[in-house]
């Protein structure tokens, strides 16, 4: 089974969903997954992971009402308030929808940079493993070093980096990112998404070559074995959309087996979520 590991459906909010600016005109309209659907299926894909964009547990619900219309839709990272004393209560919830098969925050826009070392949301992470929740890392490059931190001292949690921790690929900037990039992939219960890439690409401008030093990076870094593939769609058609992308992976697959590319392309998304058939 082929699987995009991450992409994003909403109902365009322009005060919610504030951070769709007006660079980004090109995706402040609905993204539903009857948009979604022929893309997946034009590009051999089979199924999706659907992640929250807005923090809010009514995105939960969104997602899981959307998830239960569309078969494809095998699993969806949503959002609970890790710091909130009644956590448990709320995880308790979602250990009964199945398709729920972990959470994240979008760390990437606290103003405090390593809002993940705060006792109370340690504590909400140190929950997770008990009902087999995953998380879902978003942070920009200049955090990984605080996420290090985190995934060590939880061993057993399944964690997974989006977006290759968004180095700064527009101005090619790589020495800090990859010593960083390199650390964290050490600890085994952390895998990462090749996704987000174009976005931090010049989007009209970037080509293979502007992407090929960090792919070389997170593939020496993670193995085949942690790697996922993600389109983060419709964000990416902002920067060429989701062939382009596609196309630029594909080429890069190439020198992989084809048992390495199903992994890469899905198996790892499907061990990774726990996802059914």
């Amino acid at each position: 089974m082929r699987i995009d590991s991450h992409q994003h459906f909403w109902i365009f909010d322009p005060v919610r969903d504030s951070w769709i600016n007006n660079k980004m005109a090109l995706i402040q309209r609905d993204f539903l997954p009857q948009d979604l659907h022929p893309i997946l299926m034009e590009n051999n894909f089979d199924a999706c992971i659907a992640v929250q964009a807005n923090q809010s547990e009514a995105e939960n619900d969104f997602l899981i009402k959307l998830a239960g219309e569309n078969s494809f839709i095998k699993g969806i990272v949503g959002w609970v308030n890790l710091i909130d004393e009644n956590l448990q209560d709320r995880l308790d919830f979602y250990a009964q929808q199945p398709l729920v098969k972990g959470f994240r925050h979008v760390l990437q826009g606290e103003p405090q940079r390593d809002f993940m070392l705060q006792p109370a949301f340690k504590r909400g992470i140190s929950l997770l493993h008990q009902y087999n929740f995953t998380y879902d890392i978003l942070i920009f490059n200049d955090q990984i070093a605080y996420a290090e931190e985190l995934v060590k001292l939880f061993p057993n949690q399944k964690f997974i980096i989006d977006h290759i921790a968004k180095p700064d690929i527009k101005n090619q900037e790589i020495a800090s990112w990859k010593s960083q990039i390199m650390a964290i992939a050490k600890y085994p219960n952390v895998s990462c998404k090749v996704s987000g890439m174009v976005t931090e690409a010049h989007w009209q401008n970037w080509n293979d070559e502007d992407l090929i030093p960090y792919l070389d990076i997170v593939f020496e870094a993670f193995g085949i074995d942690r790697l996922l593939f993600g389109s983060d769609w419709p964000v990416c058609n902002i920067a060429g959309g989701y062939t382009k992308y596609l196309n630029t992976i594909n080429t890069y697959l190439k020198q992989f087996s084809k048992q390495e590319q199903s992994l890469f392309f899905g198996e790892n998304a499907a061990q990774f979520y726990h996802l059914s058939k």
